[in-house]
C-alpha cells in the first residue's frame, strides 16, 4: 500500500497526461486532475477504479486554486505546455510562471515528489521562444523545488499523438507532404508509455531526486524519413516537397492568423534544431549530467513496433 497515495497531475487531460494518470492509477494512487473543463476530463475516470481519478475545476493562475488541488498530495506532476501562443496563453505564462507557481506551492505544501516535463530542445540560448521558455521554466522549478525531477522528451508517439497522426491524416487526403527546411531535421521519437514509465520509476528511486532525464527512442530519423515511414504504413504514395526556411516562415506568418494555426514562425524556428539526445545545447548552470530510459532500466520502444497499430486505423 502506498503511503499517502494521492497524486495531482496538472495537464493530465493531454496526450501524455492520459498515460501518466493511468500509470498512477495502476499503482494505487488517488489521482487528482486539475482542469478548466471538468466535463471534458470525465473520460479519464475509466482509466481507474470507481472514485480513483478525480477531475477538479482549477485555475492554475490562482495560488489559492492550485494550492487546493495540491493539498494533501505526496506527488505533484506538471505536464502543462503549449506549442503555440494564443491570447493570455503565452510561453511565459504556461512554461515559466505556471511551472514556478506549482513548484512553489508544492514545496510549501510538503509534497514529497515534484515531477516536471520540459522538452528535449530546452535551451537558454535557443532562437525559438518555445525552447527558451522551456529552459527558463526548468530553472524556475528548480529554484523553488531543488529536488524536482525534470524530464526532457523528444517528440512523443502513440495512439492519439499530435505528430505522427497529424501527418498521417494529412497524407490521407493531400497529394503533397511539405518537408520544411528540406526535411533534414532529426528526431528521436519516444513512446508515450515509456515516458510515463520513466516517471513512475523515479517515484521509486530516491537517488533520482533533482536529476534531469533526456528521453528518446532507440532510433533517430530525419523528418523526411518519418514521412516516408508513415506513407509506407499507410500504403499510399505522395509527393514529398522540400520547403525552404524562408518560404516556411512566410507560410507560417499567414497560418498564424487562423483560429487554430497549423504552423507558426516559432515552430519553424524550432525545426532548425535537432530533437535528439546528445545534441549540443546550453544546458544551464544547474544541469550536470542527463539520465535516460536505459539508466532507469527501461528499454526504449521502437517506433516501428507501435506505429502500424494506430496509423492504419486512421
Amino acid at each position: 500500500m502506498i503511503e499517502n497515495c494521492t497524486a495531482t497531475v496538472f495537464g493530465g487531460t493531454g496526450f501524455l497526461g492520459r498515460a501518466v494518470v493511468q500509470a498512477l492509477a495502476k499503482r494505487g494512487y488517488i489521482v487528482r486532475v486539475p482542469t478548466r473543463d471538468v466535463e471534458k476530463a470525465k473520460y479519464l475516470k475509466q482509466l481507474g477504479q470507481v472514485g480513483q481519478i478525480v477531475p477538479l475545476l482549477v485555475s492554475v493562475r490562482s495560488d489559492a486554486s492550485a494550492a487546493q488541488a495540491i493539498a494533501g498530495s505526496s506527488v505533484v506532476i506538471n505536464l502543462i505546455g503549449i506549442l503555440a501562443e494564443k491570447g493570455k496563453d503565452t510561453f511565459q505564462t504556461a512554461h515559466v510562471e505556471t511551472a514556478a507557481r506549482l513548484a512553489r506551492i508544492a514545496r510549501a505544501s510538503g509534497v514529497k515528489h515534484f515531477l516536471h516535463v520540459s522538452a528535449l530542445g530546452a535551451d537558454m540560448k535557443a532562437t525559438a521562444r518555445y525552447a527558451r521558455s522551456k529552459a527558463v521554466g526548468e530553472e524556475a522549478v528548480r529554484a523553488f523545488f531543488p529536488k524536482a525531477v525534470i524530464f526532457r522528451p523528444s517528440v512523443l508517439f502513440g495512439p492519439g499523438d499530435s505528430f505522427i497522426e497529424r501527418f498521417a491524416r494529412l497524407a490521407r487526403f493531400s497529394p503533397v507532404l511539405p518537408l520544411i527546411g528540406g526535411g533534414a531535421t532529426r528526431f528521436q521519437p519516444v513512446y508515450v508509455g515509456d515516458v510515463a514509465a520513466a516517471m513512475m520509476a523515479c517515484l521509486d528511486r530516491p537517488e533520482t531526486a533533482g536529476r534531469f532525464f533526456a528521453l528518446g527512442g532507440p532510433k533517430i530519423y530525419t523528418f523526411k524519413e518519418l514521412m516516408q515511414l508513415i506513407l509506407a504504413h499507410l500504403g499510399v504514395r505522395r509527393f514529398l516537397i522540400g520547403v525552404p526556411w524562408s518560404l516556411a516562415m512566410l507560410m507560417a506568418f499567414f497560418a498564424e492568423r487562423l483560429p487554430v494555426p497549423p504552423l507558426t514562425r516559432d515552430q519553424v524556428e524550432l525545426l532548425k534544431t535537432d530533437s535528439v539526445i546528445g545534441a549540443r545545447r546550453h544546458l544551464g548552470p544547474r544541469v550536470s549530467t542527463l539520465g535516460s530510459l536505459e539508466s532507469l532500466g527501461l528499454p526504449p520502444t521502437p517506433l516501428e513496433s507501435i506505429l502500424p497499430n494506430y496509423v492504419r486505423a486512421l
